[in-house]
């Protein structure tokens, strides 16, 4: 093992994971004027999260698999299927530890943010993986590698940090949560360097699963929150700020490829 390259690879790791405390400028942002936009940002989140899956996590999976596959279909639909179950799991668990079945609505932090939680996770597993594998061929091409992920993944911590906001984190909890899933890139980093004969088998299930876990999160728990807005400027405004997520994204994607 060439411990050099590990170094640098997990040198950009943390680099990229940095990027997870963004969130930190809403320190900066007084509590009345961060809920007014949240609405906006969660609209964001929500274009983030489907563009990332239809424009990222899918093709990258159609490459590695060589074609578009019913094993691709089948994990996508996994990824929707327990994203459901595991959230009826955390309103079940939830709903059996309180008297009050008004709290089984309102309680504080949203199931939701535990699904994006999981989900970021996974995605960021497939970065340190992609990381890995960028240094290992090339030292240059990880460097450029490193740029590309860093740049794709600032409007991907806006979203995911205003997931976290929206479904009722401190924004000191989301933060440290948010970091917490970053982390993960680490683990994804290492089974490229420790288990090199294993990691292609796994990427094209796991980024398959990661996009049914981003579709179900934005078609399932956010689009619908917004679409109880009857404010007409609001709905305008939060339309365009879910066509900018797709969009940023998209962009990044194409050009950062």
């Amino acid at each position: 093992m060439d411990f050099t390259l590990l170094g640098y690879t997990f040198l950009a790791v943390f680099i990229v994971s940095l990027i997870s405390l963004i969130g930190v400028l809403t320190l900066l942002i007084k509590k009345g004027w961060l809920e007014g936009i949240l609405h906006l940002t969660v609209s964001f989140a929500a274009g983030a999260l489907l563009a990332a899956a239809f424009f990222d996590l899918i093709p990258e999976v159609v490459e590695e698999a060589g074609g578009f596959t019913v094993g691709i279909s089948f994990f996508i639909l996994l990824g929707i299927l327990v994203s459901l179950v595991i959230e009826r799991g955390f309103n079940w668990y939830h709903c059996h530890h309180h008297h009050h079945n008004e709290s089984c609505h309102k309680h504080e932090i949203k199931s939701f943010t535990y699904l994006n939680l999981i989900g970021d996770g996974i995605h960021n597993f497939l970065d340190g993986m992609i990381l890995a594998t960028a240094f290992i061929i090339d030292i240059r091409l990880g460097i450029i590698t490193t740029i590309a992920v860093a740049l794709h993944e600032i409007p991907q911590e806006i979203g995911d940090f205003s997931i976290l906001l929206y479904g009722g984190m401190s924004r000191l909890k989301a933060l440290f949560y948010n970091f917490l899933t970053a982390l993960t890139s680490f683990l994804g980093a290492a089974a490229v360097f420790f288990a090199s004969s294993y990691t292609d088998r796994i990427i094209t299930p796991l980024a398959a699963f990661a996009a049914g876990g981003f579709i179900y999160i934005a078609g399932v728990d956010l689009l619908p929150e917004l679409k109880n807005d009857h404010d007409t400027e609001r709905t305008v405004l939060e339309i365009f700020f879910l066509i900018l997520g797709m969009a940023v994204i998209g962009v990044a994607t194409i050009f950062l490829e």
